[in-house]
């Protein structure tokens, strides 16, 4: 379809990635506690802004650059693995009272989500790394192939960045109401960043 290898799969991957735990997800949560649902829905903005950016540069060769000279896309794997657990270990050992792990200032949700994206490991893996395995060379298609793969990116992520942000917002006073609650999912988005990094760490 459209030159894609596998649509439906290419779907799959995309709504995988997208609930994957990390910063982009954090940076959403993040953005909607503090400026409710537009400022959560600037952030999802931003990170659809930097997916695109990631994609394209993809697209322009970047990949394949990186396999040219595996030591560099190993060092970015590695990288994002710390990264990832570094915020993973802050999460965990979080106490009541601490600043958020995630700083976003307000009135600025849309460029920090995009900057957080553009250094997500996760989302820098994806598009280096998998997205390119989704292209058909024999039903290749140009332009049109990666438009509608970009489209495609670009409408799943709003969706499912509405859906995060509503179900935030809507859950931000209970939250509030029962601070157990809130340390126990914290702990817990911890300990999947921190298994997220050292997955991406063996896998490289």
């Amino acid at each position: 379809m459209f030159g894609i290898a596998d649509y439906g799969a290419f779907v799959v991957a995309i709504v995988v990635f997208l609930m994957i735990p990390g910063p982009g997800n954090l940076a959403l949560i993040t953005s909607t506690s503090k400026g409710g649902i537009r400022g959560g829905l600037a952030a999802t903005l931003g990170v659809i802004c930097g997916d695109q950016v990631l994609m394209w540069l993809a697209v322009a060769g970047v990949a394949a650059m990186l396999t040219a000279y595996p030591t560099a896309f190993h060092a970015v794997q590695w990288l994002g693995a710390g990264y990832l657990a570094w915020l993973g270990l802050r999460m965990l050992l979080a106490r009541p009272g601490d600043k958020p792990v995630l700083h976003i200032r307000p009135s600025h949700y849309l460029r920090q989500a995009l900057t957080i994206t553009l250094l997500n490991p996760k989302a820098i893996v994806f598009y280096m790394a998998f997205f390119p395995l989704f292209v058909d060379p024999a039903r290749h298609q140009g332009m049109r192939t990666f438009a509608v793969m970009a489209l495609t990116i670009a409408s799943l992520t709003f969706a499912y960045g509405l859906i995060v942000v509503l179900l935030t917002y809507f859950l931000a006073e209970r939250m509030r109401a029962n601070p157990l609650v809130s340390r126990i999912l914290n702990k817990l988005a911890g300990l999947f960043l921190i298994g997220f990094g050292v997955k991406l760490a063996v896998g490289s």
